[in-house]
């Protein structure tokens, strides 16, 4: 009988958005008349900007022709892809990377997940409380943690609690660490670190040895000019930060699938007898290994989001959710909800009122208002008291949900 990998049983039954999923499906079953709008999971709702279908449309037909198919992509992508990154991502903020240095893939999920694999299984790990569960989940898989407490968390974690006080962004812990997730803009709450926040985390990171992996997959809804958009603004970040960017939500590619990471050659880790090794040669090998490459007709699709009509374009999507996260916001705090976030990143993160949990006032906005929203409690238990709310969604809808969850809860903010 084969055997299992048991630290799959340390999990919860199910992922967060699945059980949502699940739940939604059967109100809506229940109740057919029903008109739900969903400000749940983040997925965008606006379609792929024209410069974006032009150029999958040109690399499609280009692909049909004998000298212009294409089969396996390089295993770090196209250089048209690469060489944009480059341009518009670093170059443009002043950021000095090597093409060898970007990694294109099919999702910074994907990659989030599946960057533990480089790390040894008894690195001392940390995340931020709430966080993404993709950072908690695919290490205790690996079996990098022990059981889980009452409270969902993992023995063999370090939970760094993000919370009002702070304005959700953890400062650097005093105890020793290997290996630190942060995600700014943050999903959940929407917060994002300040330069001298990203300058701490950067310094106690060298001067400890430690490795930062940085979620930045929702940078381009930063509005203040003043907030960095990549850990490599920072002095000394090319030496302990991995970072993370994507064009799922800045372009939309939620279906498409494109992504990539950067991995410094100054990033370093230690093998067991105290040897220095590079991690963007272990990373390198792991994806020409497990990943066979993004397809050509998405990189070319990718690429047209750095030319100047995508930037206007796609930059104009994200100008339209981000106005729907400001009347999200602007909208429920007036009515006496405690909001935050919805400024620089596309989520509203909500307490929930008259002392509600979060998965109960998931369950009263569906029954009562017809509005999914995201338990807090789902991205940790830091989370629990509060909700997340998604501006992917149209105007029209992001109003009428102001509207019903203000009547629903209307005295009780």
């Amino acid at each position: 009988m084969a055997r299992i990998n048991e630290n799959y049983r340390k999990l919860p039954a199910g992922y967060l958005f699945p059980e949502i999923g699940r739940r939604v499906a059967a109100f809506a079953k229940a109740n057919p008349s029903a008109k739900i709008i969903r400000l749940g999971i983040g997925d965008v709702t606006l379609p792929l900007a024209p410069a974006v279908v032009e150029a999958l449309r040109d690399a499609a037909t280009e692909s049909g022709t004998a000298s212009g198919f294409h089969g396996y992509a390089p295993d770090q992508g196209y250089d048209f892809l690469i060489e944009a990154i480059l341009e518009h991502d670093y170059r443009a903020r002043g950021i000095a990377l090597d093409a060898d240095e970007i990694f294109v893939s099919d999702g910074s999920k994907q990659d989030s997940g599946n960057i533990q694999e480089i790390f040894g299984t008894e690195c001392r790990i940390a995340v931020t409380d709430p966080v993404y569960p993709v950072y908690v989940d695919t290490n205790v898989m690996a079996g990098r943690t022990g059981g889980v407490d009452e409270k969902g968390r993992f023995a063999g974690i370090t939970y760094l609690a993000g919370d009002e006080e702070n304005g959700f962004v953890p400062p650097p812990p005093g105890v020793a660490l290997d290996l630190v997730y942060l995600c700014s803009p943050n999903n959940p709450t929407g917060a994002v670190m300040t330069r001298t926040q990203l300058e701490a985390w950067v310094a106690w990171a060298n001067a400890r040895d430690a490795v930062l992996i940085f979620d930045a997959a929702y940078d381009a809804f930063v509005q203040d000019a003043s907030l960095p958009r990549s850990i490599y603004e920072i002095e000394g970040a090319k030496r302990c930060a991995i970072e993370m960017r994507s064009y799922s939500k800045r372009a939309g590619f939620t279906g498409l699938r494109c992504a990539y990471t950067v991995v410094p050659k100054g990033v370093e880790g230690t093998t067991a007898s105290g040897e220095r090794v590079p991690l963007r040669a272990l990373w390198a090998r792991r994806q020409s290994t497990k990943f066979n490459g993004v397809p050509y007709v998405v990189q070319r699709a990718a690429a047209a989001v750095h030319t100047p009509e995508g930037r206007k374009q796609t930059g104009e999507q994200v100008a339209y959710y981000m106005e729907n996260a400001r009347s999200l916001r602007r909208g429920l705090s007036a009515a006496g909800f405690r909001c935050f976030g919805g400024e620089n990143a596309p989520y509203l993160w909500m307490r929930t009122p008259g002392g509600l949990s979060s998965w109960a006032c998931f369950d009263e906005l569906l029954s009562e208002a017809n509005v999914v929203c995201t338990p807090g409690s789902g991205f940790g238990s830091a989370g629990e008291g509060y909700v997340r709310l998604s501006a992917f969604n149209s105007r029209e809808n992001v109003e009428a949900a102001i509207a019903r969850i203000r009547k629903a809860f209307e005295g009780r903010a």
